[in-house]
């Protein structure tokens, strides 16, 4: 039971990352003016 705990972890830590990496890209296409103002995520 503790591997599938620490494994579950692992996953949810992946996912946090992904999702702050995924908002910095956002962030810089729209200062390079490649994405939008306005864009929005479906």
């Amino acid at each position: 039971m503790s591997g599938l705990a620490a494994a579950a972890f692992v996953f949810g830590l992946v996912g946090v990352v992904a999702f702050v990496r995924l908002e910095k890209l956002t962030k810089t296409l729209r200062e390079k003016g490649i994405l939008e103002e306005d864009y929005k995520e479906e």
